[in-house]
């Protein structure tokens, strides 16, 4: 479910009664935890971005976008979070598992580079807040140029 907003502003106004607090909560945990990123409209969801003055070679699948780090949307029957750290890092990706489990007591719901959560309140915010600084800017360009540009 790909918005038409064209900024993150739009984006949260459009979204759906019950998924306003989830999405306004993650917003501003990345905010906080990502303050060198840039938060932009890019594939139709809000994402954190490594500015093309400090990364200009950009997304090596879209050249002169940047370089995306973490998205989230409100998509048709769920709530994602896409790091793409997580997709890159097979560490990180265990770590994130084991300690979902810890917090929640089941498996996460996943993709590549995507978490889907079918319940907002199901949520777990400081799981989510300490997965976003595991990676510095600095450590997700080096860890990019090493997985996926060739």
């Amino acid at each position: 479910m790909k918005s038409s907003a064209l900024t993150p502003d739009e984006y949260m106004e459009a979204l759906p009664e019950e998924r306003i607090d989830a999405l306004k909560s993650l917003r501003e945990i990345f905010q906080r935890c990502l303050p060198d990123f840039d938060e932009v409209i890019s594939y139709g969801m809000i994402t954190y971005v490594v500015p093309l003055n400090i990364y200009p070679e950009g997304y090596h699948c879209t050249p002169g976008q940047a370089l995306p780090f973490i998205s989230i949307a409100s998509q048709k029957n769920f709530i994602a979070v896409y790091h793409m750290g997580i997709y890159a890092n097979e560490e990180l990706l265990n770590w994130f598992v084991s300690e979902y489990q810890k917090y929640t007591g089941k498996k996460p719901d996943m993709g590549k580079s995507c978490i889907r959560f079918k319940k907002p309140e199901q949520i777990p915010f400081k799981l989510i807040e300490e997965l976003a600084g595991k990676i510095s800017m600095k450590e997700w360009i080096k860890t990019y140029e090493t997985v996926f540009k060739k």
